[in-house]
């Protein structure tokens, strides 16, 4: 049995770093992606020094760095008065504190990261046009059916196949994810296009009601990621339809000029409609877990979902190589070392939207005047538990430089 691989739904980035921490561990695996070929979606992606850590762990942690984009500042401004409220440095003191820098970079050169790193080694397998639908177990192995009706056998099967997780739906099966009513609207552009008082080197947010900007910089700064996102109470889930600049202007009428002339610069926009799912306490039946989206989905605003899902696999790797056979027992304590930390970031990411990106009049003002107060220890102090992290201390994570992690409000 031990010859069999771990079988992965899913080639994303969760599938992925699952299949090259396993191999790390002297474990094989198959990937079963459901896409015609292996490749992502989208455009940026903020990388917090958990990020970094997981990178690390799984052995790719130079060729990340040679790819991402190194920020000076998280960057939070009012979108109507068009003031900074405040920043968070991300300089030597921030990455003394926690081991690793903030980066971003774009998603299809970091989902590039993981699938060389597989394609080059022999214990990972990748099949494409291999859609999970369904699975089997007998105790001993666990079978996948495709969609075509063939069917692979393993020691185990990784639900990584994100929001709309068939292999979710036999573990939990709880229907059809949550629609946020906040619709995001993406854009690339060259950054000569950028208005020229905003090419910083942060990654910048605009909070306004009911509405967001953000952008930084990618791809050594060749271009600038652009996402727009604007709670309009959409009543049903899209993925990357594209839509006119005037759709999106729509949503920012009333945030200042100096944001709003963003908006004018993007082209080709594409629209999503946000889904997430509320926390689960069971990712685990029998010899099948789920992982990344497919286990916590979650909403943008903490910039972790893919974060998480390279925890996760940081997590699974972990436990595989301190279980060995028994894989039920390593399911177990993958699920508890990452139920609870996944958990926090679901629901956190719900209140910042709220209470930080989009609220308006006397709740915007007290925002700005609660995290104006804060200096950069404080920040520091205050994401200690989020960006300390390897994903292996469960939903505390450890001290830093000597201080210990506070909850975040």
């Amino acid at each position: 049995m031990s010859r069999l691989p771990v079988l992965i739904a899913g080639g994303g980035i969760g599938g992925l770093a699952t299949a090259i921490g396993l191999a790390g561990k002297g474990i094989g695996s198959l990937v079963l992606e459901r896409a015609p070929q292996l490749g992502e979606i989208g455009a940026g992606i903020q990388l917090g020094p958990n990020a970094f850590h997981a990178f690390d762990y799984l052995g790719v942690g130079d060729t990340a760095r040679d790819m991402a984009v190194y920020v000076d500042q998280l960057r939070l401004m009012d979108a109507i008065s068009g003031d900074e409220i405040t920043h968070i440095p991300l300089d030597d003191a921030f990455r003394a504190r926690f081991g690793n820098p903030y980066a971003v970079i774009h998603r299809g050169d970091l989902h590039a990261v993981f699938l060389r790193a597989c394609s080059d080694h022999p214990l990972v397998g990748l099949r494409t046009s291999a859609e999970v639908t369904d699975y089997r177990q007998d105790g001993e192995t666990v079978t996948a059916i495709l969609k075509d009706g063939e069917e692979v056998r393993g020691r185990a099967l990784i639900g990584a196949d994100g929001l709309w997780s068939n292999v979710r739906q036999r573990v939990v099966g709880d229907g059809a994810p949550r629609v946020s009513g906040h619709t995001t609207y993406r854009s690339v552009i060259p950054t000569e296009d950028m208005p020229e008082e905003l090419r910083w080197n942060a990654a910048t947010l605009w909070a306004g009601p009911k509405c967001h900007i953000v952008h930084y910089p990618l791809k050594d700064w060749k271009m600038f990621n652009l996402v727009v996102t604007y709670h309009n109470d959409a009543p049903s889930p899209e993925a990357g339809v594209p839509v006119s600049s005037d759709e999106v202007r729509k949503g920012f009428e009333h945030v200042a000029p100096i944001a709003r002339q963003i908006i004018d610069r993007g082209r080709d926009w594409k629209r999503w409609v946000l889904c997430d799912r509320d926390p689960v306490m069971n990712w685990v039946d029998g010899r099948v877990a789920l992982l990344g989206d497919a286990a916590h989905p979650m909403m943008q605003y903490f910039a972790q979902g893919a974060c998480m899902a390279m925890e996760d696999a940081v997590a699974l790797s972990a436990t595989f190589e301190r279980h060995g056979e028994d894989i039920e027992a390593a399911l177990g304590a993958y699920q508890d070392l990452r139920r609870l930390r996944t958990a926090r970031v679901q629901l956190q990411s719900r209140e910042i939207g709220q209470h930080v990106y989009h609220p308006a009049v006397a709740h915007a003002e007290l925002r700005n005047a609660v995290m104006r107060a804060r200096g950069p220890e404080e920040w520091f102090d205050e994401v200690a538990w989020l960006y300390g992290s390897t994903g292996l201390e469960g939903a505390v994570s450890f001290e830093t430089r000597g201080k210990p992690a506070r909850p975040a409000v």
